[in-house]
This record gives structure tokens, sequence and C-alpha cells, in this order.
């Protein structure tokens, strides 16, 4: 791989990952298209975690709030901060803790479902095809969870909102984001649509998505640890480099868009994309 390709890629991961089109998805075709089949999972991996740090630098307030909530909990000190009623995911002590709790159990039903989509792909039971098919999969959940979202509306819901992320509301949403662990099914896509189809506000689905996804890129590193050394003799630290750098910054730039499309209700724009894209790769692949 050169240095190029893999500032390409990482440009790709970037954008892909945050919005809601699969970054895994498009990575696939890219590869293909590069010639570039052999790539050890690692250095998608290795993507992965440059985004993560846009996340993590995007969200700075909000978990640093959520650190802060965890250590009063723990030590058991009473809160001191003023209630936000506006974030809902980390305003009070209350929300922190249940968002705490929530992206626990959602990480533990991703990981399970995790497990399984990770053996399928070493396996090579998951075809080019199947990825292409994936996109219009996530066009699907896109709309229909707007179009929900959108009609749900009521004085009984914003009330029950307001309390934060329940616990059956974190196993569907994490059962959402595994199924978004195949490759051209968008984790952010069905993680945000699963938030909205169980009723989550659309703003706190689009924060709770990408917190959520720290342990769940974090814990995917640590498995894939082992093609460390294939990753070094197969491809460079040059091209590893350059391709994390290209998926920072593009990465943290089109988190910054999604965040504002997601507050606009704007997600099933991406369906006008990812049907046709879908529909060209089951034809030429």
């Amino acid at each position: 791989m050169t240095i190029f390709q893999s500032i390409l890629l990482g440009i790709l991961q970037g954008i892909a990952e945050f919005l809601p089109i699969s970054s895994s998805g498009h990575l696939a075709v890219a590869q293909r298209l590069f010639g570039l089949q052999e790539v050890p999972l690692l250095f998608d991996i290795f993507l992965h975690l440059a985004t993560l740090l846009a996340v993590v630098l995007y969200f700075r307030i909000k978990i640093w709030n959520l650190l802060k909530i965890l250590g009063r909990w723990i030590t058991r000190k009473p809160g001191k901060e003023a209630e936000n009623q506006e974030d809902l995911i980390s305003g009070t002590d209350e929300r922190g803790r249940r968002t705490i709790i929530a992206v626990i159990l959602s990480t533990f039903v991703t990981a399970a479902i995790g497990i399984v989509t990770s053996k399928l792909i070493d396996d090579g039971a998951i075809s080019i095809k199947f990825t292409c098919a994936g996109f219009i999969v996530t066009a699907c959940l896109l709309v229909i969870s707007s179009m929900i979202e959108k009609k749900s509306v009521s004085a009984a819901k914003m009330e029950k909102q307001q309390k934060g992320i329940s616990w059956i509301q974190a196993l569907f949403i994490g059962l959402m984001q595994g199924i978004g662990t195949l490759p051209g099914i968008s984790r952010s896509g069905s993680t945000i649509a699963g938030s909205q189809l169980c009723g989550v506000n659309r703003s706190a689905a689009g924060e709770y998505s990408f917190i959520v996804s720290i342990p769940a890129i974090l814990g995917a590193f640590v498995l894939e640890l082992k093609d460390l050394g294939e990753v070094s003799s197969t491809i460079g630290a040059a091209p590893v480099v350059a391709g994390c750098a290209a998926a920072f910054a593009w990465g943290y730039i089109s988190l910054s868009l999604l965040m504002k499309l997601i507050r606009k209700g704007k997600l099933e724009w991406f369906a006008c994309y990812l049907i046709p894209a879908g529909i060209l790769g089951l034809i030429f692949f």
C-alpha cells in the first residue's frame, strides 16, 4: 500500500465513519478497487481509532462530565452541578448515571453480536455483494426511523426523555450497533436509527451513538492486536500514520456536519446516495 492510497482510505474512513453511509463497507469497496483485498483488518481498526480521537475531542465536555458523575457516584458524593434540561446525556447526575449504565449494557450486547459477525468476516462468509446490499438496508433504517421519530412527538414522550436513556433502550441500541458491525451497514446510522426507533430524542440519539462507540472501537482494537506484526510487515508505519492523520482530520469535520444534520432531522437525505450506491454495487460487483 502506498502513502497516497492510505491517505485516500483515511479520508474515506473519516467521512464515512460519521456520516451514516458505512465506513467498513466503503473501505471494503475501495480496497477492492485498489486491489488491496489482503489488507489486515487491524489497519481498518487503526483508522477507526483515529476517528475515535475525533469523537473524544468533539464530545470532550460531555465525556468529562460523565467521568465526574461516575466519580461522584463511586464516592457517593452529592451532585454539585446545576441541572441542564437541554443535555439529556450528562445534564444531571441522574441522567449521567443512566447514560453510564446504558453504555455498559449497549456495549455488552454489541460485543456479543460482534463476536459472531467478526467470525463471519474472518471466514469470508460476507461477500462484496452483501456489503452493497447493506447500503440499501442502512438507507431503509434511516428513512423509517426519521418518519417514526417525526410522527411520535408527544408530551408523555418528552417527559420520559427528560429522565435519560433507559436500560431497555440501551439493550435495543446495543443490538442495532451490533448489526452495524456488518460491512455495508452503517454503525452510526443503525445506532442513531435504533435510538430514534425506541424513543430517544434525535439530538441525544446522535450524541449517545458516538459516545457508545468508544468502548466498541477500543474493544475491536484489542481483539485485533494479534495482527500488529502483519500490519507493519505488509503496509509499513508511514502509510498507517498518514492514513490515521487523514481519518482524524476529515472525521472531525464530518462529525461536526452530521450533528447539525441530526438536530435538523435530515438523516434520511443520505438514502439518496446509499440506495443508488448499493444498487450499482450489486450490478457491477
